[in-house]
């Protein structure tokens, strides 16, 4: 009796475990998560930016391509004058994470530290750079995993169609 009763917990911690961790996916809902927090402690979510289209862009200050993509990030935030938000997902311990945050300077996109790498399951985050595009209606539009800088141009590409108005990418 007790083999059995241990036999079905395990059964249902494994269940839990994987309906609870599973990837997202293109065309599903974003993971409704804490993506990190700001320097000033202060917890994002993909949905306190409801209506724009987000981009998430997981970094670290080693990766040269994640700096060179959250530059291309944030000068696409500028261009698009509203419609857009990019939060850079920094994947190291919080004390790189502020230190390279001061080390990129002026950018105007959102630069938050994953210090318990729950968004990082969420989206299934293996290596950097990855980079998940998200429509105005919280619906995953592309997922993008460990590219190089050729691919940047692709994903600039990418989120211009994803700003697109409904009837231009229809058409």
């Amino acid at each position: 009796m007790l083999r059995t009763m241990v036999r079905l917990a395990a059964a249902l911690l494994f269940a839990a475990s994987a309906c609870c961790h599973a990837d997202a996916n293109v065309g599903e809902a974003a993971p409704d998560v804490v993506l990190g927090v700001t320097q000033a402690v202060n917890s994002v979510r993909a949905s306190d930016h409801a209506g724009k289209v987000v981009v998430v862009s997981f970094w670290a200050s080693w990766c040269a391509t994640c700096r060179k993509e959250l530059a291309m990030l944030d000068g696409l935030q500028l261009e698009d004058k509203g419609g857009l938000q990019v939060i850079g997902v920094n994947i190291e311990d919080r004390e790189l994470f502020k230190k390279a945050a001061r080390q990129l300077g002026e950018l105007h996109v959102l630069l938050v530290n994953d210090r318990d790498e729950r968004c990082q399951k969420a989206y299934g985050v293996k290596a950097i750079p990855n980079l998940v595009i998200i429509g105005r209606d919280g619906r995953i539009l592309a997922m993008r995993k460990s590219y190089g800088e050729d691919a940047l141009a692709g994903i600039a590409d990418e989120i211009h169609r994803a700003l697109a108005p409904a009837s231009a990418n229809n058409g």
